[in-house]
């Protein structure tokens, strides 16, 4: 089984210089909870949450509209490939505890997204000796990597 198989493939995104007001209204009406940043070209540089917009506008005293999305991502991105294996994305969501995955083509451009809500509606039990390409066992186990928390840093200890 692809990942194409398994992704969602009408995604929504933003810009990076889209403001933080207008990504959250995107969210609101499409009922998600992130969308993943591209160029003008269609590749992916970001990934915004609702929860990243709720901190930034609740740290920085100034409204969303004035912070633009760029501001607030990392920059940091993991990817799945359109053909890759959905084992070796489940591995990277694991490794990397994200709960979603952009899904760019060979040339880097956004194709669709990999959440765990693709994943538990994708995945089947075992019938009669056969095991699924995606099973429950899967989801879980990357729902259970992603959820385990990290370690605290020195500075969240003190």
């Amino acid at each position: 089984m692809k990942v194409q198989d398994v992704m969602t493939s009408n995604v929504k995104a933003c810009r990076p210089e889209t403001n933080l007001a207008a990504a959250a209204t995107v969210m609101w009406e499409e009922d998600i909870g992130v969308l993943p940043v591209v160029t003008d070209e269609g590749k992916v540089v970001g990934m915004i949450t609702d929860r990243d917009i709720a901190i930034a506008v609740g740290t920085r005293g100034c409204p969303a509209a004035g912070i633009a999305v760029s501001e607030v991502i990392t920059g940091k991105v993991y990817s799945g490939h359109l053909h890759d294996d959905i084992h070796s994305a489940l591995k990277t969501m694991r490794h990397w505890k994200a709960r979603r995955l952009p899904v760019v083509n060979d040339d880097g451009l956004l194709q669709g997204i990999l959440c765990l809500n693709d994943l538990v509606l994708r995945a089947e039990e075992k019938k009669g000796g056969r095991a699924p390409e995606l099973s429950y066992e899967d989801a879980m186990s990357t729902m259970k990597a992603i959820c385990e928390h990290r370690p605290l840093t020195a500075a969240a200890q003190a």
